[in-house]
């Protein structure tokens, strides 16, 4: 089972696209780790004497420090181009066009730079970098455009929303409250689908149709849909942070700390994007 978060698939902590940990059972004679003995070690090398398969040597393998400090570059390149964005595209009657153009265009190259990346066998720290800059020139330019003309304070509280999320969910997994299992992991997939689907169809529908489409990114709707995608981006949370103890826990290499700063950035953009429409609906109709 592949790992995955709302927006691109990619690779998990496994050789065979298995993803590790909803196993179903353990394999013959496959190393096992931790108190799961249905978690097999997809990084386990067979023994050259006797064929059976050996847990990695621990040098070289990643660390809860290697996956901290990848998700800190990826995030900081993220905010500081969003930064940047936002002071050189102000998004106003004269430069309206331009700041939307340039964008809507690194919200394609980061779009084009992810895609790259989830077929790529291997981390690439550059494309991975480069995806977070564009991500967050998109990004830099959105925010003030909702600062703009829906008010200073919503992208505070998206913000914030978005920190309250990735700490909530943390602190449930750490807890336990939450339990990735595949049956998790299919529904999660299954409401991530369907959600994707109908905001396709809405956006066709307000391209071809004129005004809001079907409905579902304002009033009553905008606001459940909001909501929905929110969960669905603290569900995706779940699944990495799974990704990554899973990784710890089976010695996947170090430089695989960059796939999982990856999918936690992509993620965390999910649920600040959700949050800012929502709060632009809420501030909106006041």
């Amino acid at each position: 089972m592949r790992s995955s978060n709302p927006v691109f698939s990619r690779r998990g902590f496994s050789r065979d696209n298995g993803y590790a940990g909803f196993n179903a059972a353990p394999q013959a004679g496959a190393a096992t780790v931790g108190a799961n003995p249905y978690a097999t070690n997809p990084y386990a090398q067979p023994d050259t004497q006797y064929g059976a398969p050996q847990a990695p040597a621990r040098s070289g393998a990643m660390t809860i420090d290697d996956v901290v400090t990848r998700t800190a570059m990826t995030l900081g390149t993220v905010v500081l181009t969003a930064a940047l964005a936002w002071a050189l595209l102000p998004v106003d009657a004269a430069n309206l066009g331009t700041s939307y153009g340039i964008g809507f265009g690194a919200a394609l190259v980061a779009f084009v730079l992810a895609m790259v990346q989830s077929f790529k066998r291997k981390a690439s720290p550059a494309i991975i970098l480069a995806y977070a800059a564009s991500e967050g020139v998109f990004l830099g330019v959105i925010s003030s455009a909702v600062s703009t003309y829906i008010g200073p304070g919503t992208v505070m509280q998206a913000v914030m929303g978005t920190m309250c999320v990735f700490a909530g969910v943390l602190i449930a997994y750490k807890m336990r409250w939450i339990r990735v299992t595949r049956r998790f992991y299919g529904f999660v997939m299954a409401a991530a689908m369907g959600f994707m689907l109908l905001m396709v169809v809405n956006l066709l529908f307000s391209v071809f149709g004129g005004g809001d489409g079907l409905g579902f990114r304002s009033g009553g709707l905008g606001i459940l849909f909001g909501v929905i995608g929110i969960i669905l981006g603290a569900c995706f949370l779940a699944l990495d942070f799974k990704q990554v103890e899973d990784g710890v826990n089976f010695g996947a290499p170090r430089e695989e700390a960059w796939l999982a700063a990856f999918g936690l950035t992509m993620t965390l953009v999910w649920i600040y994007l959700e949050m800012l429409r929502l709060l632009s609906i809420l501030n909106g109709d006041d």
